[in-house]
């Protein structure tokens, strides 16, 4: 068995040198094929890695809690109350609510900031001291708002690395400089790091933060609004009490009847986490799905080649079946050939793909967007397995019909 094997792969690669320009381009099909399968999945996988590590990099223990009921669609019911500051200080009560460790009021807004001649459209995010470390914020150089311009409603910003290059070319030594927020002046105290986007045009470093008493008071409708409340739980493990505690303190205080539903929205890190992957991994199917039409057509192109070559080859059929060649013989020529076809085009597939899977990594590198495409050990076998089961099923046709040639029919083949 193991020399007919050799007997057949020799009469197959030198079948397929002799036809050197026909085997390159039915090739080219299933490296397109795989390439793309590749390249599809590599990208996939490693904007779900991407979009992973920025949501974790949000905070830890994180809830969101937001005005009005997420409808389908996305979009929020308007709610017959907002938030206020009140139901801020009430999740803030160790004793209604001892899951909670931090309650932190939001205000968020989007201005044009000016500074230095330029100006930038971006997210104002008024803020407490406790939001550095309920969200994980670091800063570059500088320093966070503290309690004193807290109290004092003081014109004082931090600016994301986004909203400092946009305005200043450069995101060090800004600390001292001023910005101008619907006119008024605000002083730099500190650049924030880098954090990335979220997804869905979320990016958390071309925003400005400032002192949520200052926004309140200067920028918003009212001094009480809270656009929303960030809540961190004691531990990871009392992430879903800190949520029953959260929904029990707000539906007493908003006076909410047991049969109506809540006026506001609780997120959590893992509903993110999971929404988003969950979108990843559809889009990363659909792709592969699509690319995998191209490992269709290139067997199709295989199976087009292999009956040419049947018909080429027909007197040579007859005469190895007259000289005693079995028809299982005949079967393993050509499909090995067939097989031959498709792992020729899998292995440089693989290679082209893992190309342009780092092509694209440079690209989102210049594009400033955190994707490395990762290729896979199971994506490389699986490409390599799918295009030797390409070569058996569009192969297996053509080395049949080869095989079930009679002897003297083909041999008086003009």
């Amino acid at each position: 068995m193991m020399v007919t094997f050799w007997l057949a792969l020799r009469d197959a690669v030198r079948s397929l040198l002799a036809n050197k320009m026909r085997s390159m381009l039915t090739v080219l099909g299933i490296v397109i094929g795989v390439a793309a399968v590749i390249a599809m999945l590599a990208i996939g996988r490693g904007a779900e890695d991407a979009i992973t590590a920025s949501i974790e990099g949000i905070g830890t223990n994180l809830l969101f809690v937001a005005p009005g009921q997420l409808q389908h669609g996305g979009t929020f019911t308007a709610p017959p109350r907002n938030l206020t500051l009140a139901d801020v200080r009430a999740l803030q009560d160790p004793l209604a609510a001892p899951a909670v460790a931090l309650a932190v009021p939001v205000i968020q807004l989007t201005e044009t900031i000016t500074a230095a001649g330029e100006s930038h459209r971006a997210d104002v995010v008024g803020v407490t001291p406790e939001y550095a470390q309920a969200r994980n914020y670091h800063v570059t150089e500088g320093r966070f708002i503290d309690e004193t311009e807290l109290a004092g409603r003081a014109s004082v910003a931090l600016l994301g690395p986004d909203v400092a290059d946009a305005l200043f070319g450069r995101t060090e030594g800004l600390v001292g400089t001023t910005i101008r927020i619907r006119g008024q002046p605000f002083r730099v105290i500190g650049v924030l790091e880098p954090k990335g986007s979220t997804g869905f045009g979320i990016n958390q470093d071309d925003r400005v933060l400032i002192p949520y008493t200052t926004a309140a008071s200067r920028l918003a409708s009212s001094p009480d609004r809270v656009d929303l409340i960030l809540v961190s739980a004691v531990s990871a493990s009392q992430v879903d009490e800190a949520r029953e505690e959260v929904e029990a303190i707000l539906r007493t205080r908003h006076h909410l009847r047991p049969d109506q539903d809540d006026d506001f929205t609780i997120f959590t890190q893992e509903e993110f986490l999971s929404t988003f992957q969950a979108i990843t991994q559809i889009l990363t199917i659909f792709l592969g799905g699509v690319a995998a039409i191209s490992l269709l057509v290139g067997g199709i192109g295989i199976m087009n080649i292999m009956l040419v070559s049947v018909t080429e080859r027909t007197r040579e059929i007859g005469l190895r079946k007259a000289l005693g060649a079995r028809k299982r013989d005949i079967l393993i020529q050509f499909l090995t050939e067939a097989v031959l076809l498709s792992l020729v085009g899998g292995v440089l597939g693989i290679a082209l793909g893992w190309g342009i899977s780092m092509a694209v990594a440079k690209v989102a590198a210049a594009a400033q967007a955190e994707i490395i495409p990762q290729v896979d050990l199971d994506a490389v076998l699986l490409a390599t397995l799918f295009s030797a089961a390409v070569g058996v099923f569009f192969g297996f046709y053509p080395a049949n019909r080869a095989a079930s040639l009679e002897p003297v029919e083909a041999l008086r083949y003009e």
